[in-house]
């Protein structure tokens, strides 16, 4: 079992659980576009049990072939903009909606760890989208501390932005 999936805090389950209630509580559906988290995010939220109808579907997407050709992203768009970009976020996040029947989405596109010279180890991008809404968008820099910690650290600022937009008073 890799140090991700063994060490997931509570505090993070916990908010998996309140967003997936809220979900319900609204009768709206979560779709999850994941690159550098490759699935953990729609991993954590299938393990809530009764709560399985506030889940649509997952995307994992973790090349640029894959983001293309599931979410329908330009592949100039991603030349011009890197994969790890707001605008490709985004793009994720609209393109999830796009090819699925859920009402809300949200993307992660990051570096976890050490990558190409120029990339910024732990550098994270994330959108969440609701249907007929505007994507809202945020940058983390979590700093060279391993894959595992990035990937732990995404999800929490993931379930932050579902939680934020499934809110009673979310505009």
């Amino acid at each position: 079992m890799s140090e991700t999936l063994a060490s997931v805090p509570d505090a993070v389950e916990a908010a998996a659980r309140r967003v997936l209630e809220a979900a319900c509580a609204a009768e709206r559906s979560i779709v999850t576009a994941e690159s550098c988290t490759g699935g953990l995010l729609a991993s954590l939220l299938t393990d809530v049990e009764g709560a399985s109808h506030a889940f649509e579907r997952g995307f994992v997407v973790y090349s640029e072939k894959a983001k293309c050709e599931l979410l329908g992203i330009a592949s100039d768009k991603i030349d011009r903009c890197g994969a790890v970009s707001r605008d490709v976020a985004v793009a994720m996040a609209e393109g999830a909606l796009a090819y699925s029947h859920g009402d809300i989405a949200v993307a992660i596109t990051g570096f976890a760890g050490p990558g190409a010279p120029g990339d910024e180890p732990g550098l994270v991008h994330f959108a969440c989208a609701v249907r007929g809404g505007e994507a809202d968008h945020r940058e983390a820099h979590f700093g060279d501390i391993g894959r595992g910690p990035v990937r732990l650290a995404c999800l929490g600022v993931a379930l932050e932005m579902l939680e934020r937009q499934l809110s009673p008073t979310a505009s």
